[in-house]
């Protein structure tokens, strides 16, 4: 049974709260109001994790750390998230939906100077993200929107997924050439640095 015009059924979603529908679109077709309201939550979401991601690589570029390869992997991973919040936010609106300006929360990595935490960070981010992707892709299949259930699940969940593997692979190097989770450092973060090939396999996908 379809769920009642305007209730909410208990979801994980970021939902807008304050989302308004665009009542005059011509173009609008069979986009649940439930499914617009998550769209523009979760566009907000990936712009805060662009934003994280932003930080973290300022951080690597600071003269006390000086990994500017891990710096430039951050910044790199923070323009993609950033592409992706766009992409959303234009689906959303080819569909006829409206996305709502609102405030994005502080990055909140302030205390992050070592790789390992920062990978840490970045994992758990896309991990957050991808569950999101799934919840969202199965809200539209409730709703009856099978077009948005196909479009997340293609250009928003998919890619993520061997961007996870291979972040959790790059962790695993990290502690075995024996990165620290602290501001000491050592010669595993010089190491980590030059990885080049294993930070542009990650970034590359």
């Amino acid at each position: 049974m379809a769920e009642p015009s305007g209730k909410r059924l208990k979801t994980n979603l970021p939902n807008c709260k304050t989302h308004r529908a665009f009542l005059g679109s011509r173009v609008k077709q069979n986009l649940p109001a439930v499914v617009e309201e998550s769209l523009c939550g979760v566009s907000t979401l990936i712009m805060e994790v662009a934003y994280i991601l932003d930080a973290l690589a300022k951080i690597f570029e600071q003269d006390d750390i000086a990994l500017p390869r891990v710096a430039a992997f951050f910044h790199e991973q923070s323009v993609n998230e950033q592409a992706k919040a766009e992409a959303m936010m234009d689906y959303l609106s080819d569909r006829g939906g409206q996305y709502c300006s609102k405030d994005i929360q502080r990055p909140g990595c302030e205390e992050v100077y070592a790789v390992i935490p920062a990978l840490e960070l970045m994992l758990g981010q896309w991990k957050e993200e991808m569950a999101v992707m799934v919840e969202l892709s199965q809200l539209s299949k409730e709703h009856s929107d099978p077009h948005s259930a196909s479009v997340i699940k293609s250009r928003f969940l998919g890619p993520l997924v061997p961007r996870v593997k291979l972040l959790g692979d790059l962790l695993t190097n990290a502690r075995r050439v024996g990165c620290t989770s602290d501001r000491s450092g050592g010669f595993g973060e010089y190491l980590i640095d030059q990885l080049q090939e294993e930070l542009t396999n990650v970034s590359s996908r």
